[in-house]
């Protein structure tokens, strides 16, 4: 069967789209969809995004890892979704959406900026040398000297697969700060199993976690990540964050088709 594809990207953080509203999609099929975003077998992308209908809201968000399982919450990938159902005429400028976290709005702007919000975050765990929060998805977050030279990969694995959190493990971002409203940094995400150039939910992690512990008093936050640059920006009330909104680049790379 020849199917239809998308090609998308956020900052680096790069997608397979493909419109499942018929849900002639094998989901179940792991290997499929881990072949797809092989970079020398297949397509090659950091995840897998299938556009599906909904029966209240304009679509629905299903999304799967590099390595073919279902995941949590990818918010480069939602920005992504967003601008290929604005491409394919699915929505305006303006969408509510349903994904594995629940509803999300969005707003596609000029130049492929779309803004995306995320989830409310109610807790911000608090340690000496780490925070860890869920965006969406789970995200460690740890500052570091020296973030240029950090061995993301050997790092982040050794704190996504410890005992710290269980079989499930965790998103890990490395985090330098440049000035008050801006921060760097590097994450190693589960399911892609590697540093990755982009982390939406990576990216929100930061931005709360360093104005959660004092890093920052700032509530619109800039964030340099290896693929380009995002903007996190939310309302406080105590360790209470609302209206949180991720908001960048989400660019159509190619489209085409592919024997499955």
């Amino acid at each position: 069967m020849q199917v239809e594809f998308y090609k998308y990207q956020g900052t680096g953080n790069d997608f397979v789209m493909i419109d499942n509203r018929s849900n002639f999609f094998p989901k179940e099929d792991v290997k499929l969809i881990e072949r797809l975003c092989d970079r020398r077998f297949g397509i090659g992308a950091d995840g897998l995004i299938l556009l599906e209908n909904d029966s209240e809201t304009d679509f629905r968000m299903v999304y799967y890892n590099s390595d073919g399982n279902p995941s949590s919450m990818c918010g480069n990938g939602g920005r992504c979704l967003v601008a290929f159902a604005n491409q394919l005429g699915v929505i305006d400028n303006k969408t509510t959406f349903i994904a594995t976290d629940g509803l999300h709005h969005a707003s596609v702007g000029n130049d492929a900026i779309v803004s995306l919000q995320m989830i409310d975050v109610d807790e911000v765990q608090k340690k000496d040398t780490y925070t860890f929060l869920n965006t969406g998805s789970p995200h460690h977050v740890q500052i570091v000297d020296d973030l240029e030279h950090y061995n993301v990969k050997e790092n982040g694995a050794a704190i996504r697969y410890g005992d710290l959190y269980g079989q499930k493990g965790s998103n890990v971002n490395f985090v330098k700060k440049i000035d008050d409203s801006t921060f760097s940094l590097r994450t190693y995400e589960r399911g892609v199993e590697d540093e990755t150039l982009a982390c939406g939910t990576g990216a929100t992690a930061v931005a709360i976690a360093m104005n959660a512990i004092g890093e920052t008093d700032q509530t619109s936050i800039n964030l340099n990540v290896e693929g380009g640059k995002l903007v996190v920006s939310f309302d406080k009330a105590g360790d209470h964050f609302t209206n949180v909104f991720l908001t960048g680049p989400a660019k159509f790379v190619f489209k085409g088709t592919i024997e499955i």
